[in-house]
């Protein structure tokens, strides 16, 4: 039987695309930075991340094309391993509303060197769709999927798709659906999942999406969190789910109330908020580093707002790597 990604910290990873001053640049449809990508997931694995997704929300993965997909994933399996990080966690994201075009994106991810698949729902027709038929969606999707998948539940991007705890404990006990990711703030339905008897967590992992709830959900029996704010500060991140694992919960709430802050970025500016982040704290990628339909950073001016958590946090980063 398929087993769930361990548990621990990952990282949904942004693509980088190559700096406006390269030679290859396009405004329209940048090129991938696969020096830039490899340079960050190294890194994040040095610091502690058990894990990466690829192609996910942050990922961008709207809007790179199948071609771009296998060449991005089979990069960075390629440099981790020559980095001597051998079969390190990787979490292929998919991001389409059919079912041959998602498991074609699954059996191309296997073969770039993914473990396993994260399938965003299907939200085309929103509340038109029913329990059942995402359910049916699903399994029918894990049925022909050479990798064990996981169900990612984000309703902001999904035309607002509820995804219900009974839903979920269904697609549980299928042997290749092996665990979820919540991005949502709805603390009762991860409760719901993660504390459900009738799920064994064990062979079906509940990971956060957001870090400012990654304490509670850690409490309730959650896995982790897939998380925006350690691609910034991974060690930060990290030291959270460690300390609320043994149980150190004074460190635990002061760490977990700085990382609250520090996600207000995260969520507030999303994908460009975290590219710009990405680039003054960590030199990494251009500030404005977005593709189409994206478009710039967050600028000087808004970033002002961020300096001082933004500040706090590369403290306690710095201070950790000692």
């Amino acid at each position: 039987m398929a087993a769930p990604p361990p548990p621990g910290v990952y990282v949904p990873v942004p693509t980088f695309f190559v700096s406006r001053q390269a030679s290859t640049y396009s405004p329209q449809t940048p090129p991938l930075d696969l020096e830039t990508q490899t340079r960050h997931a190294i890194h994040l694995a040095k610091c502690g991340i058990r894990g990466l997704v690829v192609l996910g929300s942050t990922g961008e993965a709207i809007a790179i094309t199948n071609k771009e997909r296998i060449e991005l994933l089979r990069h960075v399996r390629q440099q981790l391993e020559n980095a001597g990080y051998i079969d390190y966690p990787i979490i292929a994201g998919t991001a389409t509303q059919g079912i041959e075009d998602t498991v074609q994106q699954l059996r191309d991810a296997e073969a770039a060197g993914a473990q396993w698949g994260l399938v965003l729902a299907p939200s085309y027709f929103a509340t038109a769709v029913a329990q059942e038929g995402l359910e049916d969606w699903y399994v029918a999707i894990a049925e022909r999927s050479p990798l064990p998948i996981m169900v990612y539940h984000y309703p902001a991007v999904c035309n607002n798709i509820t995804i219900r705890a009974s839903t979920f404990q269904s697609l549980a006990a299928h042997p290749n659906i092996v665990g979820c990711k919540l991005s949502h703030g709805d603390l009762s339905l991860h409760t719901q999942i993660a504390a459900n008897p009738r799920i064994d967590s064990k062979k079906f992992a509940t990971f956060t999406g957001l870090g400012q709830q990654l304490l509670p959900v850690l409490t309730v029996g959650g896995a982790g969190a897939i998380d925006g704010l350690a691609a910034i500060f991974p060690r930060v991140v990290c030291r959270l789910w460690e300390t609320t694992l043994q149980g150190s919960l004074d460190e635990a709430r002061i760490i977990q109330e700085a990382v609250c802050r520090g996600e207000e970025l995260v969520v507030g500016c999303g994908v460009p908020g975290i590219k710009e982040a990405v680039s003054r704290v960590l030199g990494m990628g251009d500030r404005d580093g977005t593709r189409l339909p994206l478009k710039g950073g967050i600028g000087d001016t808004e970033w002002e707002k961020w300096r001082e958590i933004m500040g706090d946090l590369e403290s306690l980063e710095q201070k950790l790597a000692t």
